[in-house]
């Protein structure tokens, strides 16, 4: 399965912050037995490309790398065996390096010129960040009417009652956040906790 069939599959994004790599294997299984099997590990520490390497070793989670801002940052994801790679914002030589890579990217767009330039580079599943603070999903919704043709995966500032606003829109596929994977609850080895936040999350998408 593509990562934009992934993304439609499973609805939900978990964003990861890992402060250290030996979280990586308890957190995957915990996402799995949760029922999403799916995790955007970010760049913001040192033990990120190490986790992502582990986590996707597992087996069980597809994993991908955020916070990618760079095309050395690129290069590291696909070494540690990310399957996708996700931008805060638009950078056309992280689009580059990924599509060289043969890599999914999902580059993080807020306005109709940024739309337009990813459309340019032949992307059209963008990353709508930060949402909560760039008008939310009326903003979503009206970037759609003039860009039909794009899917959109908002993230940022997102919480769990929040995120079926998004999900009721078309022209979402997902929704990131990080609301079932608490940074704290991670770093305290919490992981039955994790499991069931991520456990709830995905029930509630699918009422």
């Amino acid at each position: 399965m593509n990562t934009p069939d992934l993304l439609r599959a499973h609805r939900l994004v978990p964003v990861v912050v890992l402060d250290d790599a030996a979280s990586a294997e308890p957190l995957a299984e915990a996402l799995a037995t949760g029922g999403l099997p799916i995790a955007e590990v970010t760049f913001r520490t040192p033990a990120a490309a190490e986790a992502i390497a582990r986590m996707a070793a597992h087996g069980g989670v597809t994993v991908g790398a955020g916070t990618v801002t760079s095309t050395e940052q690129v290069d590291a994801a696909v070494r540690a065996g990310a399957r996708f790679v996700v931008s805060p914002g638009f950078s056309a030589a992280v689009v580059r390096r990924c599509q060289e890579h043969g890599i999914f990217v999902l580059p993080g767009v807020s306005t109709a010129t940024e739309v337009m330039t990813a459309l340019d580079a032949g992307v059209d599943v963008l990353k709508f960040f930060p949402a909560g603070s760039s008008g939310g999903a009326p903003a979503v919704a009206a970037l759609s009417a003039p860009f039909a043709q794009v899917s959109f995966v908002p993230t940022g500032g997102i919480d769990a009652e929040a995120a079926g606003d998004y999900l009721a829109l078309p022209s979402v596929l997902a929704v990131g956040g990080s609301w079932m994977v608490p940074r704290a609850a991670i770093k305290a080895g919490e992981f039955d906790r994790v499991t069931e936040l991520v456990a709830a999350s995905v029930a509630a998408v699918a009422r």
